[in-house]
């Protein structure tokens, strides 16, 4: 029986990732507002909620958290830049939605995971199987179709999975609490958002104003926070191999969307590039699944080789 801490932790995890897979339908709402104007507000609204979750979440020791930091330079820079590689994230996806990319998004959230393990091994030096490397092949060989035979390359889809697989390394080198590095990661990138909207209003070239755009714009701020909370929620109840699994349900609410609401072209080259996607994401989940299989055996055998000890 799974106890109520476990299914609470797959409504966290579903929650986020079905926010994330609808959030094109979000930025959709914000007309009028270039892209990085709309990216800078995104950031200083962030930090705005998240102090105000650090500071009343009982979960979370922000103090503390911030003074390790500042011990140890090495965790600093990683958060400093870990908050700059996930601005650029933000930053490519509300441009791409606003200029009729959302199948780029989409295809950029399904290699993510297959990125993630490329960097695992490049700089954790971890060692694959051959399902993993077969995965990878896949996916390389649907990133090639795009761009010789669509004549596209994905940079879009590519930038999001680079630098979402990037900011998932360097939060690895930074053991505090998520809701404390997240807002740390909001404080050290909102200067830049605010000399950026500082520039705008001295330049009178801001588009905000008392119109109904930059009213949905106000709940940026949530809107980017709370799907983080809810999956750091879901994180700590679940396994990381459930998390892996449920975090298809983004891209692929993000793909539907891309066809059915923002009516994208999506022609047969388009199909088979996804279909080399699909084929490699399949792979990589049997061979998650195997991973898990293997390590509770493993786990059942060492359990009852303690008990013949005992």
């Amino acid at each position: 029986m799974y106890n109520n801490e476990f299914k609470r932790g797959i409504i966290y995890a579903l929650s986020a990732y079905i926010l994330w897979g609808i959030l094109p339908l979000y930025w959709h709402l914000i007309h009028g507002i270039a892209p990085f104007e709309i990216l800078a507000y995104r950031i200083v609204l962030s930090m705005i909620f998240m102090i105000i979750v650090a500071f009343t979440s009982q979960q979370t020791h922000f103090t503390s958290d911030l003074t390790q930091l500042i011990k140890n330079p090495i965790q600093l820079g990683a958060i400093i830049i870990a908050g700059y590689v996930i601005t650029i994230n933000w930053g490519t996806f509300i441009w791409a939605v606003n200029n009729h990319h959302v199948l780029q998004t989409s295809l950029g959230y399904y290699i993510n995971p297959l990125v993630s393990i490329l960097l695992a091994l490049i700089f954790l030096k971890e060692r694959f199987n051959k399902f993993e490397w077969l995965a990878i092949l896949f996916a390389l060989i649907g990133v090639i179709y795009m761009t010789f035979k669509v004549g596209e390359f994905p940079y879009i889809s590519l930038l999001l999975a680079f630098s979402f697989g990037f900011y998932g390394l360097l939060k690895k080198l930074v053991p505090i609490n998520s809701i404390s590095s997240i807002t740390v990661e909001c404080i050290v990138t909102a200067p830049a958002g605010l000399i950026y909207i500082w520039y705008l209003w001295e330049q009178t070239q801001t588009s905000v104003g008392l119109n109904i755009s930059s009213f949905w714009l106000l709940l940026s701020g949530a809107v980017t926070a709370i799907p983080l909370i809810l999956f750091s929620a879901g994180a700590q109840r679940i396994p990381l191999s459930l998390t892996g699994f449920i975090q298809y349900i983004g891209p692929t609410l993000i793909f539907l969307l891309g066809i059915l609401i923002f009516k994208e072209p999506f022609n047969i080259d388009q199909l088979i590039t996804f279909i080399f996607i699909w084929i490699g994401i399949i792979i990589y989940s049997i061979s998650q699944y195997f991973k898990i299989k293997r390590s509770k055996q493993g786990t059942g055998q060492k359990s009852s080789l303690n008990k013949k000890i005992s």
